[in-house]
């Protein structure tokens, strides 16, 4: 004799409901080469919309610990512009591992000589940290100039609004 299912009763079967999540997988990942023009882009908001596309998060296949994020060329990096005082004031040290081998240098002068690490750095330390997130930062290629190797590629220019 089969007992009816009905909610509420104290004979009702509970009937198991499978969820099924489904995961991106690295191999089948499509990326695609994107340019975007660092020229009068504010640092900060430009470093994070990096991040943001070289984790694969602007993708509706995201999975957070598999690499699904696009390659970034950034060029003229040289001309990217900060907000309030932080050319003179903002300060980046580094040292060389000896006795007195610190180095510090404000962000001009930074700018001035390598204006690729500023970026660089900046979408560093906006990424989870971990062996995933250094594999992800080798995909973002930074060019102090409106030239970049990368034509073969035919990367796709996308603008990201200063506001």
């Amino acid at each position: 004799m089969a007992l009816p299912l009905t909610v509420g009763s104290k004979d009702a079967r509970v009937i198991p409901f499978r969820m099924t999540t489904t995961f991106a997988k690295e191999i089948t990942a499509k990326r695609q080469w994107l340019v975007i023009d660092a020229k009068d882009q504010v640092l900060g908001r430009l470093a994070s919309r990096i991040a943001l596309i070289l984790r694969g998060k602007h993708k509706v296949a995201y999975t957070p610990f598999i690499d699904t994020g696009d390659f970034v060329v950034v060029i003229n990096a040289s001309n990217i512009a900060v907000t309030g005082n932080k050319r003179t004031q903002k300060l980046y040290q580094r040292y060389s591992g000896y006795p007195g081998g610190r180095k510090v240098q404000t962000l001009g002068e930074v700018l001035d000589t390598h204006p690729d690490r500023v970026i660089r750095l900046a979408v560093k330390r906006m990424m989870p940290e971990g062996p995933l997130s250094r594999r992800m930062l080798n995909k973002l290629k930074i060019y102090p100039g409106p030239d970049h190797p990368h034509v073969a590629q035919q990367p796709k220019p996308i603008s990201i609004s200063n506001g």
